[in-house]
């Protein structure tokens, strides 16, 4: 058994408000991408896929993984349009076995830790998944269309899902082949897939076992998130 991570960098970050696609940005001098295969390349973690646009292959091998001695980054392989064909072509570069267990990442999100991973890890070994979250802190509403409160959930029900949202391959390269195969149906029905749970509860009608990460856990994508991030590094080994 491996356990192969899938890191992704592919996204512009339009949120963000800047020429460099958030993953790209410096975080104390080293880009946020950096300190999410850091956290990687330091764990039990075997190998590592970067998946990143097709214009910034060469800049990420050689100002990222080489510039910083990341040995496990095995492949930089070019994303697609939407995050899933992203996430679909480091499926298909990792050319794993049924029994490996996959790790799949947000390039953005830089404060992992080996803990986080070994609970996740734990978790696929038992369940076949083992997806990255925390309960929200605050009361959810769910709306109408035209913005008027319908139902309340219960809170202690409620998860805030980050990642690495991990998977034996068994369970998520099937649920992204039907992905892809049924993605034009999918569409055309107004279904938009937003994470790797989805696409494995939608398309195989499995159950999807949440693990506990961390609030510090956060993906950056605006200027406010760049801030906190700061506060974080002072209690961040990297």
């Amino acid at each position: 058994m491996k356990h192969i991570a899938i890191v992704l960098a592919a996204g512009r970050g339009k949120r963000m408000n800047s020429a460099v696609a958030k993953q790209y940005l410096l975080l104390q001098d080293k880009p946020i991408l950096y300190y999410a295969l850091k956290q990687f390349e330091d764990s039990f973690i075997d190998d590592i896929i970067l998946v990143t646009g097709a214009d910034d292959i060469t800049f990420c091998k050689e100002e990222i993984v080489e510039k910083y001695g990341l040995s496990k980054v095995r492949q930089v392989v070019a994303g697609g349009k939407e995050r899933y064909h992203s996430v679909y072509q480091g499926l298909v570069a990792a050319d794993a076995s049924e029994e490996d267990c996959i790790y799949i990442h947000d390039g953005a999100r830089p404060f992992i830790s080996e803990e986080i991973l070994i609970r996740a890890g734990k978790s696929v070994l038992q369940y076949g998944s083992g997806v990255v979250g925390m309960p929200v802190k605050d009361t959810i509403k769910i709306v109408d269309e035209q913005g008027f409160a319908v139902n309340t959930p219960k809170r202690s029900l409620v998860w805030q899902v980050q990642t690495p949202q991990c998977f034996l391959y068994s369970v998520i390269m099937p649920a992204y082949n039907k992905l892809i195969l049924e993605e034009e149906n999918l569409l055309a029905k107004g279904v938009a897939i937003t994470d790797d749970a989805m696409v494995v509860e939608l398309l195989t009608g499995s159950r999807v076992k949440l693990v506990e990460g961390s609030y510090e856990n956060i993906k950056i994508t605006t200027p406010e998130d760049l801030t906190v991030a700061e506060s974080f590094m002072k209690n961040f080994n990297c």
